[in-house]
């Protein structure tokens, strides 16, 4: 079967060989056991590629690269108008050749496709997948809520997969466990996990955009607080964004110096050391559907400290593993670590938990769930 994906996953040339986002690189990449090929229509940046990105692993994969449009100026949103019919011809020209479509929103390309799909009949076998927050409690941008808003209509006539179980969806919207590990390293973080106790510093983590709407300016002060209550603590930044520098700044001056570190992005090889003597990890962003990265860190026996936003409530409670805390409370984050800390073997008790939730997230489950969704025949 022949497998079409549709997205604005950012692509860049590094040394001649193409390299995309790591986590959905090598999510596509399992996902070459399903089909025989696949085409991947797509973002192709030019520039220096971020440590994050990865390569493909399959050698079943065809890249369409389009140039991205889109940004925070008027010029660049003006941008996307310029390339909308490039959009179109490319999207329509490679849907009656593939057997199934995937298309992975929200972003421009996929709002693009999902009103071609409402018009056009091949392929027959659709997954529409929405990656960011289903039901948020504030409004965000005016494109996601439109494209949730079509994806709940159902004019796709395909299956959607979200974060989180909601009420009131209809039978095409589906609960989906995003992927992220290999079998391997559920096993390395078994094992890493089996010698880690809670001890002082407390050692957190967080992993992502260093963005101020990720969080990272509240895991500071989080750390500020704690600092100045005489807890020992050591905060590991793992990644990279505009306001970097405004972060580092900020860190430096509520004298965080010796206890705080920025990374940058590191490759998902590198990120092992980190997890394993890690006992939390902070997340509290202002929106998220289920981030990769918690799962990846649970599977260290990292215990989890996550905004209370989208499906990120209702996984640590069925996982009895770590605490969803409104974004904004920083003291509650505080007192979180100072609990986890004060209480060595409720720590150890969640820790084991999240180690056993994280199994749920390889890519061998993932593959299970994918062919149930679409009724494939067995490969």
């Amino acid at each position: 079967m022949k497998l079409l994906i549709i997205s604005n996953m950012a692509h860049y040339l590094r040394d001649g060989q193409l390299v995309g986002h790591g986590p959905t690189a090598r999510e596509i990449s399992a996902m070459a056991a399903l089909f025989d090929e696949i085409t991947h229509i797509g973002c192709l940046y030019q520039g220096a590629s971020p440590n994050l990105a990865l390569p493909y692993t399959t050698d079943k994969l065809r890249f369409v690269g389009l140039p991205p449009a889109g940004g925070e100026r008027f010029l660049d949103k003006l941008l996307i108008l310029f390339y909308i019919p490039l959009y179109i011809a490319t999207i329509l020209r490679y849907l009656p050749r593939a057997d199934v479509v995937h298309v992975r929103a929200p972003a421009n390309i996929p709002l693009i496709a999902l009103l071609l799909l409402s018009v056009v009949r091949r392929p027959k076998l659709r997954w529409l997948k929405y990656a960011g927050n289903w039901k948020p409690d504030v409004p965000d941008a005016r494109s996601y809520r439109i494209q949730r808003w079509m994806l709940r209509r159902g004019w796709h006539r395909g299956q959607v997969t979200v974060n989180g179980q909601w009420l009131g969806d209809r039978s095409f919207v589906h609960g989906f466990l995003n992927p992220c590990l290999t079998e391997e390293e559920v096993m390395e973080g078994q094992v890493a996990a089996r010698s880690k106790t809670m001890a002082t510093p407390v050692r957190l983590i967080l992993v992502g955009w260093m963005l101020r709407s990720k969080g990272v300016e509240r895991a500071l002060r989080v750390a500020a607080l704690l600092r100045a209550d005489g807890v020992a603590i050591s905060l590991d930044l793992i990644g990279d964004g505009h306001e970097r520098q405004e972060l580092e700044a900020l860190a430096a001056s509520l004298g965080l110096d010796d206890c705080v570190t920025f990374h940058g992005w590191l490759a998902r090889t590198d990120l092992a050391p980190f997890y394993t003597r890690a006992h939390l990890m902070l997340f509290p962003t202002n929106s998220e559907g289920w981030p990769k990265v918690i799962s990846e860190a649970m599977a260290y026996g990292v215990v989890p400290l996550a905004s209370a936003v989208s499906a990120i409530p209702q996984y640590l409670t069925e996982f009895q593993t770590g605490m969803a805390i409104p974004a904004e409370d920083i003291e509650a984050y505080a007192a979180a670590i100072r609990a986890y800390a004060a209480d060595p073997a409720r720590w150890q008790a969640e820790s084991k938990r999240a180690v056993e939730a994280a199994a749920r997230f390889t890519y061998a489950h993932f593959l299970q769930d994918v062919r149930a969704l679409l009724d494939l025949p067995p490969t």
